[in-house]
């Protein structure tokens, strides 16, 4: 391989390279500025007097299926029941 064919090959690397790069840092700002987003969200709800940490575990919830929730609540009821928390 000549230098010439060294450097293109070194070029081309160097700007795809770089191109990875862009693409991820914009990403980076795209996920900062829905996180933004997110909190402007919570303080309004807090705002309007809805307890954010509940819409939290609320959201949390609906990302997981019902029977992994129903099968968590009777192992924690069944615990509570265990140390007289009912």
């Amino acid at each position: 391989m000549s230098d010439e064919q060294a450097d293109a090959t070194y070029r081309i690397t160097a700007d795809e390279l770089r191109q990875f790069i862009e693409r991820i840092e914009r990403l980076d700002q795209e996920k900062k500025d829905i996180a933004d987003q997110q909190k402007e969200v919570m303080a309004e709800a807090k705002g309007r007097g809805y307890d954010t940490k509940v819409i939290r575990k609320v959201i949390a919830l609906r990302k997981r299926e019902p029977d992994d929730i129903a099968e968590e609540e009777a192992v924690m009821e069944m615990y509570k029941q265990a140390l007289g928390m009912v």
